[in-house]
């Protein structure tokens, strides 16, 4: 998860500082992963509960901006797979997010601005063999993201998603040369993609530039499931 904020010191040394986070003097990006798995969390890395220490040293106040990017996999056949390797990939893609868009909601709904941005996928729509609890779990932020749209859009705050196809992260490397040359035939432009054409899309959704576009699905895939 990313979340920036209006603060008193600029983010460094944070990975997506380069890619997504732009250099605005007094913007604080945090990046955050395992903590925001259970409930609570996700709130106290916001707002630190009084007398508690904050989970994170990043812990940055009220946000203006999320980028919401934890995704975990567990592939295996529907027949085979374990119900908490389903239960954990909805927990943590699924759930995970929507409990750090209420986090950060009310903020955005007092200052009247705000960008929500969720990482689903293009499989989310295709379906996947072994991946019934990974593609559940992101076409489920479809209905999260336009339910979020209605609701907070009359406070100027946007709610996107983009859906990512395959793409040289860390997350692909268990993908078969099979597959990958599956997945490649089907995509007209002939190639993965790179982490940085995503964080670009997704700049452009957390940016004054995207003020009328929310509720929106936006692939980035090379022209994989066009039309979806």
């Amino acid at each position: 998860m990313i979340a920036t904020s209006p603060a008193t010191a600029t983010a460094q040394g944070d990975p997506c500082w380069n890619r997504i986070c732009w250099r605005a003097p007094g913007v604080r990006c945090a990046v955050a992963e395992t903590l925001l798995l259970w409930p609570g969390a996700a709130a106290l890395l916001i707002s630190p509960h009084h007398g508690q220490p904050p989970l994170s040293p990043t812990a940055i106040g009220p946000v203006s901006v999320l980028i919401s990017n934890a995704g975990i996999t567990r592939d295996a056949l529907s027949p085979t797979m374990r119900e908490e390797d389903f239960t954990d990939v909805i927990e943590t893609n699924l759930v995970g997010s929507f409990r750090m868009a209420k986090a950060v909601s009310k903020s955005m709904i007092s200052a009247k601005w705000g960008r929500i941005v969720f990482i689903s996928s293009i499989m989310g729509f295709l379906g996947s063999p072994g991946q019934a609890n990974y593609a559940s779990s992101k076409a489920g932020m479809l209905g999260l993201t336009r339910s979020l749209a209605w609701e907070l859009g009359s406070r100027n705050v946007t709610v996107n998603m983009v859906t990512p196809g395959l793409i040289e992260t860390d997350m692909i490397d268990a993908v078969t040369d099979k597959r990958r040359d599956q997945l490649l035939s089907q995509t007209p432009l002939r190639r993965t993609g790179t982490v940085q054409e995503v964080a670009n899309v997704v700049k452009f959704l957390a940016s004054d530039d995207a003020s009328y576009v929310t509720g929106a699905a936006v692939p980035i895939g090379g022209g994989i499931g066009m039309g979806q």
